[in-house]
């Protein structure tokens, strides 16, 4: 199984300035704009407790833990996850692979933002998206936002990683602000993992 980053996330990776790579959200704030749709989306579900899948620097993750929620973020960029150490030392943030992790916790929403699903090695999705259902609690929700373009997953394979993982389909949207899904080129999906029937 893959352990290394795709050449997709190494082409992007090489374009990121560390330095100004969160001055994109400052500026909406700054612009009265809501810099946090992705966290106001998982908070419809009242999650207790969250996994930042693909966390990155932690924005979103930063932002569930200031809302009450408990989060942990996972990553497999050391350089990503530095920098959320960095900016919240405090949180638990795990240098590991969405496809190896085992953290040891069951979670209300596993969140993928920021096209993480994309940016898994191709080899690895299907193990990823497992791996991620497996740390749902019952009734848990994957909630994953990514853009639709020639050469990433089609919502078929995801749709099918996630069915094959056991979780159902149960919302999908294109913006993470809840814009009605037709056939664009972003989609967020919210699948479920079923509650066990004793």
């Amino acid at each position: 199984m893959a352990t290394e980053l795709p050449s997709d996330w190494t082409r992007w990776r090489e374009r990121v300035d560390f330095d100004t790579y969160d001055d994109r959200w400052k500026r909406m704030a700054d612009e009265g704009k809501d810099p946090h749709g992705e966290v106001a989306l998982v908070m419809t579900y009242a999650p207790r407790s969250v996994l930042d899948g693909g966390c990155g620097t932690g924005r979103v993750g930063v932002e569930l833990h200031r809302r009450g929620v408990h989060v942990i973020g996972a990553d497999l960029d050391e350089d990503m996850i530095a920098a959320a150490r960095a900016k919240a030392p405090d949180l638990r943030w795990d240098h590991v692979g969405l496809a190896a992790m085992d953290l040891g916790e069951r979670f209300d929403v596993v969140v993928l933002a920021g096209n993480v699903v994309p940016y898994v090695a191709a080899d690895a999705r299907s193990a990823a998206i497992t791996t991620c259902a497996t740390h749902l609690n019952p009734g848990g929700r994957l909630i994953a936002g990514f853009a639709l373009r020639d050469g990433w997953p089609t919502l078929t394979d995801y749709d099918t990683w996630c069915t094959t993982a056991g979780l159902t389909l149960e919302d999908r949207w294109s913006t993470w602000d809840r814009e009605p899904y037709t056939d664009g080129d972003y989609a967020v999906s919210v699948h479920r993992r079923p509650v066990s029937r004793s």
